[in-house]
């Protein structure tokens, strides 16, 4: 996991990470065919638990459900069906990123330095060691924070601690980058899952680099079994195109 964010964001994100964010929360809810949040997230607080029974109590349903609102068109476009696999789909990678909701920050402390590019002009204003993974998507890198925050309308370029003592910002950053950023791949993990591409495209777009093309092919399965594990809890079928 940790692997990822410190060869996969250095290689690619550096190259890519601020050209691919969309500037304002606001206009990926003009995105074709996003309606307004319904009534209820389509994953139940019960559901909730069930898929992480272990988690940390930093990340709460309710810190989730706040989050929403700043991507409206997550888990809200197209068919129930649809719907269902997104929401599994997003949270089976957040669940292989963090351990099952367990870890709020990086563990390996050693690599906290390295995510600060001080060719960007904004610099790291937080702190050479500041901009660590963190949250649901483990977001690291100042330019990442500076385009999340952008986007979000949050200054995480000089306050990146928001990450990991607000629940609400924890999970915008995942939904951010989930909604917005095509890492490796070709297309967002939200495209991927309403269009059709499947959930391996979702993989790709997190850390295609990686594990792709039998690059890790045991940490693509993880992935595909908590999202096969998650669409079951939620009364739908995974879809095809499981892997990458």
């Amino acid at each position: 996991m940790k692997s990822r964010i410190a060869a996969l964001l250095s290689a690619v994100f550096l190259a890519i990470g601020v050209a691919l964010f969309i500037p304002t929360a606001a206009a990926t809810a003009s995105v074709s065919g996003a309606r307004a949040p319904s009534a209820g997230f389509v994953v139940s607080e019960a559901q909730f638990t069930q898929m992480f029974p272990q988690r940390n109590s930093f990340y709460t349903y309710s810190g989730l459900t706040a989050a929403l609102s700043a991507y409206p068109e997550f888990a809200n476009t197209g068919s129930d069906t649809v719907k269902r696999q997104e929401a599994a789909a997003f949270l089976a990678n957040v669940s292989h990123e963090t351990g099952g909701l367990v870890y709020v920050v990086e563990q390996n402390t050693g690599n906290y330095p390295h995510y600060c590019d001080a060719t960007q002009p904004y610099g790291c204003p937080a702190g050479q060691a500041a901009y660590y993974g963190r949250g649901p998507i483990q977001l690291s890198w100042n330019f990442n924070y500076k385009a999340a925050g952008d986007a979000l309308g949050i200054d995480l370029l000089n306050n990146p601690y928001l990450v990991e003592r607000d629940a609400a910002v924890a999970w915008k950053t995942a939904l951010w980058y989930w909604n917005t950023q095509k890492g490796p791949g070709t297309m967002t993990a939200h495209d991927a899952m309403v269009n059709g591409a499947g959930f391996g495209e979702t993989i790709r777009s997190i850390n295609g680099a990686i594990e792709c093309n039998g690059g890790n092919p045991g940490q693509v399965q993880s992935r595909i079994n908590s999202y096969v594990s998650f669409v079951q809890i939620l009364g739908t079928e995974p879809g095809g195109n499981l892997s990458c």
